[in-house]
Order: C-alpha cells, then structure tokens, then sequence
C-alpha cells in the first residue's frame, strides 16, 4: 500500500515526479502494473522480496532501478517490507543512468551493478539516517550528484518531453505518422527516441498511458467496462480486456474485485 508521497526539490522537480513510500502490513502476492516511468526502488526495511515473471523468480536487490513492465509480473512481498520509491519523469530516467533507457525495459537491475562502491556508499548513507525525510535528503543529494555529472543533450530532453506530453495528452489511437507531422522529426527517428530515452516504443507508451487511465477509471469509478472502454480509447471491450490482460495476466473485472 501507499503509505507517503513526498515532492522533490527545485532543482530536481522537472525530472522527477515524486518519493513515496510502501509499506506491507502482510505478506502479500502483489500484482505488478506498468506505471509508465522507471522507478528506482530501495529497500529500507532490510526483508525480502521475490519476483515472480512467467516460471522466473529473481531476488529483488536492495537497491533496484525497475525499467517499464510491459509483460506480467507479481511480486512476493513479505510482511513489513517498506521500500523508498523514486518515480522519474518518461523522459528524464536517462539522466540520471548512463545505460539507454531500453535496457531497463522489463528487467530489475541492481544499482550496484551500475555504479558499483558508489551505490553502495549511498545505501549505508541513507541506511544510516532516523527518519524518512532525512533519507530524502541523502537520495537527493546522490541523484543531484548524478544529474551534474549527466553529458547527455538538453536539446534532445525538451523534445522528447514534448513528444511525450503529446502522446500522453492524445484522445484517440496512436499514430505515429501524425505524431511525426505534428513533430517535423521522422518516423524513425522519433522511436530510437523513445527507445534510447523512455524505454519502449511511442506506441507502447501510449498504450501504457491508457492502460493506467483505465485501471484509474476501474478503482474509482462505478461505470461499466464498456463505457471505460470508449473513454480510455479501445476500439471495444474485447480489445480493452485483452490489452488489459496482456499487462497484468488479469481482467479487468479480476482486478476491481482486488
């Protein structure tokens, strides 16, 4: 469960969207669902978590940079695990690695295998603070380090900020042939973008953006699924249960009753 939501200073707020934290009063399956950023996940709590991806199980690392999930996935999550979550902007999570943003896609990385005695300098940093707030102020610190020593394009950062709040903002079926008129940039051009710097196709992006719409819809709304439909942008129902399904491994009916 979401426990507190934190914002990030001046400096660091046009790239990341927030902190939180989770806490897990149980031990609990979880479902995993496509959030449409990369996530740096840290574990403060010091218990284990196992994830669980098609007949995989992998050990969930203490300090875990999690790409976009487009396949589905749950997680083994053991009473009192509270993690530290960094949610960044789509297109800012490149900042701050030196890997493509592609290479995260799918898959939990070990920060340590990143950037090796640094990550785990930062961790018993962190480790070592009282209080949640305190933590914060040690994240910050480490990924303020990360963005001064970034040597990557801000030209290249504005425009894929751009083609992301257009994708985000579309209110009918993707395509990319308008997005690259709309844009000047070609067709080719704009998805090694997205690629290089998001992570996954504008296309996928795109669908990822109307998946979270509709799981929104789904928990806060009374609204049939066919109304839920229409209004995220599937051509039907059929369509919405089997993108939905495709991320999650779950209707959408199954995941209202969680």
């Amino acid at each position: 469960m979401r426990d507190r939501v934190f914002f990030p200073s001046d400096i660091l707020k046009p790239y990341i969207k927030n902190y939180w934290t989770c806490w897990h009063p149980a031990d609990v399956m979880e479902v995993m669902y496509p959030s449409g950023s990369v996530e740096l996940c840290i574990d403060i709590s010091g218990s284990d978590t196992v994830r669980h991806r098609g007949d995989q199980s992998m050990k969930v690392p203490s300090l875990e940079v999690l790409g976009h999930w487009t396949i589905p996935t749950r997680a083994a999550i053991a009473k009192g695990n509270t993690c530290l979550i960094t949610r960044f902007h789509p297109y800012a999570n490149s900042l701050f690695f030196p890997n493509p943003a592609s290479d995260f896609t799918n898959e939990s990385i070990d920060l340590c295998d990143i950037f090796r005695r640094e990550s785990a300098d930062f961790y018993d940093r962190l480790m070592e603070q009282p209080s949640i707030e305190q933590k914060i102020e040690v994240l910050e610190a480490f990924l303020i380090q990360r963005l001064t020593r970034n040597k990557k394009s801000n030209h290249q950062l504005k425009l894929v900020e751009y083609l992301c709040d257009h994708v985000y903002k579309e209110d009918k079926p993707f395509n990319i042939q308008n997005l690259s008129t709309h844009s000047g940039f070609s067709e080719r051009y704009i998805q090694k973008l997205f690629i290089d710097w998001v992570g996954i196709t504008p296309q996928k992006f795109f669908s990822v953006q109307r998946f979270n719409k509709s799981l929104e819809l789904i928990r806060s709304s009374t609204a049939p699924l066919t109304s839920i439909a229409f209004e995220c942008g599937y051509y039907d129902q059929a369509h919405f249960i089997k993108e939905f399904k495709s991320y999650t491994g779950l209707t959408p009916n199954q995941v209202k009753g969680l």
